[in-house]
């Protein structure tokens, strides 16, 4: 009966994305709505703005969701710690400073490496993050508290690097370092989706596989291990795709915050704890938010963007 429940709860996320995103492709500067779009021929301006400009903003917002909020969701999970999330314990900061030394500093990357740079840096930083901070949770004395305290100390350390870089940079690199720190998915192309969905999906396959040992985690180390789980290992695997995850999102999009925290206890609300049902509805919960805020950020004051 429950699981009735929760596959409902499932299709009805399902259904309240679709409709977002038949929303946001109608939403903008430009009246592009569908109904409008079929009297055009294919050949019009407005055609190209609609299926080259806006539609592939609303795939990378889609596809950025539902990695923030699955990541958020694992990682509530893995430290046993509701406050939990890339952007309160310094993740995303550490990507986006690798990102930002990538932009001030591009000779560090092959330059064969196109966008798979920025992939790379961030997700070098988001990773090193995640084992300081999985390195840390080992401590007996780490508690909430101090877990928050080092994500607070991680921020404000990386918040002040930052500043350095951009006192460094010019005036083209400023602006690249100050749409990195505040989110941005105008940037949307074709093959930037295409490059955020290789890494992504794979990323959130793996997480969805692994949901089961994440329940057996909940019990704490020492009954998994009798339980069968190989408990190190799994929690690598599992920091190692958080890091894709949160690495992949701040390439392509800059810092987000907030969406791998609050979307997560909003789903928990209605379908527990157990992450079968958690991991897939906190993706689909992530990708509803996050596109219906980029919505509101590109039309309310249109043709003006909010960041």
């Amino acid at each position: 009966m429950q699981n009735n429940r929760h596959r409902s709860l499932l299709w009805g996320l399902i259904g309240l994305l679709l409709v977002l995103i038949l929303f946001s492709a109608n939403s903008g500067a430009l009246n592009l709505s569908i109904t409008h779009l079929i009297n055009l021929q294919f050949d019009d301006p407005l055609w190209h703005i609609w299926l080259n400009v806006r539609m592939p903003r609303i795939m990378l917002a889609v596809v950025v969701g539902m990695a923030l909020a699955s990541s958020g969701a694992v990682m509530q999970g893995l430290f046993r710690n509701p406050l939990a999330d890339s952007g309160l314990l310094g993740i995303s900061s550490g990507a986006a400073l690798m990102v930002g030394l990538s932009i001030l500093f591009p000779a560090i990357f092959p330059s064969i490496m196109m966008l798979y740079g920025k992939m790379f840096a961030a997700f070098a930083g988001s990773l090193l993050i995640c084992l300081l901070i999985y390195i840390y949770s080992l401590n007996s004395q780490c508690n909430l508290a101090k877990m928050v305290l080092l994500g607070v100390s991680i921020n404000a350390i990386i918040g002040a690097i930052m500043g350095c870089l951009s006192y460094m940079g010019d005036e083209i690199q400023l602006r690249q370092l100050s749409l990195w720190s505040m989110g941005n998915l105008g940037k949307g192309s074709w093959d930037l989706v295409l490059v955020a969905v290789s890494l992504i999906f794979p990323a959130l396959l793996g997480i969805f596989k692994l949901s089961h040992a994440l329940n057996l985690l909940q019990l704490g180390d020492e009954d998994a291990h009798y339980l069968g789980i190989n408990v190190q290992r799994i929690k690598r695997y599992l920091l190692l795709l958080c890091a894709v995850l949160i690495g992949t999102s701040v390439a392509v999009s800059g810092i987000i915050a907030f969406v791998g925290l609050v979307v997560p206890h909003m789903i928990r609300l209605q379908m527990g704890a157990n992450h079968r049902w958690l991991l897939p509805a906190s993706a689909l919960g992530g990708a509803c938010l996050l596109l219906l805020a980029d919505t509101f950020a590109r039309t309310l004051v249109a043709p003006t963007e909010i960041p």
